[in-house]
């Protein structure tokens, strides 16, 4: 039976060139890092390439890039060591009712520890206004946290108006953005756009698992998370993971390679599935500015081009879910992450879905690897499915 992976969000396959770098440096380049001969040298090397490839994607300065395990150490460091470096200026900290667990709980985190939070509301497709910032800006404000593409429902948040309205408002503040679900896939250049912590993960983009970075506009913004050897300019010790890294260089040199097509067939898959949800029985599809008078194409373009959630009227969502599965089909039903400690979904209550609807969505997401073919399969498969598995639907 043939696979059709539509949870990209979750993860991606390792690409065969990433794969055959991480295992060249493995077996060739594993000295370490900061040894100070030839073999650390080789391996250092790798490190250096991989730094700069990715900021040049961001048009940064290669000292400003950070390599940690992944996307959860990017926003704990940003948002841990953040509010530990402002906490002499204030005791505030901003974000949204949307955010990924990764933020969501060291946020909590900080709470508890006596920082004072706001959590932001969101319209019903996701997006932060920004008088609703402004309103709870005020000086004691340090650290504002707002994801720059949502998870689960892939919208798209104005962050360099945000970014700019904070830093107007509140000089003194961190602006934080968790561009886990945003880079490769939407422009994102940080410092044009006023963020000062920017977090990302490499298994989004094809890379290994365990890699990721922080973009830290400079150094001196925060104390380490991690202690030891001094590595990375004192900001994360620990010997560098140099075949992840290396392979995370790679995978964004092939992404920014194509990153325009890569955007654009993922856009047209985007409308195409979209399009197919309309035949099907009791679908909705959730955050693509429905209120707007505007055709699909250019309601699908306000939001993320990889990630599309569908609510089903009366099916649930891990029945669904396991029977697309049976059928070679491959999604989620919601965040990963969040799948270890299941419950409804803070963006879809957010976002004023149906309380009927909460625990019938889906979420399909796609990888420039994904063909019109697989889109067209699983379109069909959910055509199939939905009323069969309607019919069984709780009174």
């Amino acid at each position: 039976m043939r696979e059709i992976y539509l949870d990209n969000a979750a993860t991606t396959r390792v690409l065969p060139e990433v794969a055959e770098i991480c295992v060249k440096t493995m077996q060739q380049a594993y000295g370490n890092p900061s040894s100070l001969h030839h073999k650390g040298f080789e391996a250092e090397q790798y490190v250096r390439d991989a730094r700069k490839t990715i900021a040049d994607s961001l048009k940064v300065p290669e000292d400003t890039i950070v390599f940690t395990s992944g996307g959860t150490e990017s926003n704990n460091m940003a948002l841990l060591c953040g509010a530990d470096a402002r906490k002499r200026q204030g005791n505030h900290i901003i974000t949204t009712r949307i955010e990924h667990a990764s933020v969501y709980n060291p946020i909590l985190r900080l709470k508890d520890l006596g920082y004072r939070v706001t959590f932001l509301e969101v319209d019903n497709n996701g997006i932060v206004r920004p008088e609703t910032l402004a309103e709870a800006l005020d000086d004691e404000t340090i650290l504002v946290s707002i994801m720059a593409v949502n998870n689960e429902i892939g919208a798209v948040e104005p962050i360099a108006e945000l970014a700019k309205l904070t830093h107007e408002r509140v000089p003194h503040v961190l602006f934080h953005t968790d561009a886990i679900q945003a880079y490769g896939k939407i422009p994102m250049f940080p410092k044009r756009m006023g963020i000062d912590l920017m977090s990302v993960s490499g298994h989004k983009l094809h890379a290994p698992k365990g890699t990721g970075f922080l973009y830290i506009r400079d150094k001196n913004l925060l104390k380490p998370l991690i202690y030891g050897g001094g590595q990375q300019k004192d900001l994360r010790s620990g010997t560098e993971n140099v075949p992840g890294i290396a392979g995370l260089g790679t995978a964004v040199k092939s992404w920014f390679a194509n990153a325009d097509s890569n955007r654009e067939h993922m856009y047209m898959l985007k409308e195409r599935f979209a399009l197919a949800m309309e035949e099907v029985p009791g679908a909705i599809v959730n955050g693509i500015f429905t209120e707007e008078n505007l055709p699909l194409a250019e309601r699908i373009r306000k939001t993320a081009p990889h990630v599309i959630s569908v609510s089903f009227a009366g099916v649930r969502s891990e029945v669904l879910l396991h029977a697309l599965e049976e059928n070679g089909v491959y999604v989620s039903s919601g965040s990963a992450c969040s799948s270890n400690h299941p419950a409804i979904s803070g963006t879809l209550k957010a976002i004023g879905v149906d309380d009927k609807l909460l625990d019938c969505t889906l979420r399909f997401s796609f990888s420039f690897e994904t063909t019109e073919e697989e889109i067209d399969a699983a379109s069909a498969a959910l055509k199939e499915l939905v009323p069969i598995l309607g019919k069984y639907r709780r009174s």
